[in-house]
């Protein structure tokens, strides 16, 4: 399952329920159906959610999903992560990347060092910023290395592979 969104809470009295969208652009969650439901803690509970319908309200969605037909049940689902199977998303176009493929990746700049692993990413607005965690034993104490996710630092991604080059250079140590 890949995490789409999260139950906010109930809207109205009629089973309806506030949600919040994690895709990019946030309106691609109105073009997953079913949904599955699951909590944060176990991510092998994932119950089918039939969406009956949504629509945009405010600065999420309100929804209707199967099932669910009084405000007690709409907060009994409060909290409850929104999934969707992964064979369920579009493949990405070309140079075009899932956040959760990148994460794992090995990073080494042009000189052939190795910098670390991509750790996170960080959405700035402008740039997507790659996290990237040194792994040698002799950088455990080493701070995160942010690089801007763009042609200009990004030299190569070879998914199979799970490699990274970057124009970046290595930390330098005192």
């Amino acid at each position: 399952m890949v995490v789409v969104g999260r139950i906010q809470g109930p809207y109205g009295i009629k089973g309806w329920v506030h949600v919040a969208s994690f895709t990019d652009p946030k309106e691609n969650i109105q073009s997953y159906s079913p949904w599955h439901l699951g909590s944060q803690a176990n991510q092998t509970d994932w119950q089918l959610a039939a969406v009956e319908s949504i629509r945009p309200h405010k600065q999420g969605y309100v929804a209707k999903l199967s099932g669910i037909d009084d405000r007690n049940a709409a907060d009994a689902v409060k909290g409850r992560l929104i999934g969707v199977p992964e064979a369920s998303l579009p493949e990405p176009e070309s140079g075009e990347y899932y956040w959760r493929d990148l994460i794992g990746a090995e990073v080494t700049n042009t000189a052939g060092q190795r910098l670390g692993t991509i750790a996170d990413l960080i959405e700035t607005g402008v740039h997507d910023v790659l996290v990237i965690r040194p792994t040698a034993a002799a950088e455990e104490t080493a701070e995160d290395i942010l690089v801007p996710f763009h042609a200009t630092y990004v030299l190569e991604v070879d998914m199979a592979a799970k490699r990274i080059q970057v124009d970046w250079p290595a930390a330098e140590t005192d």
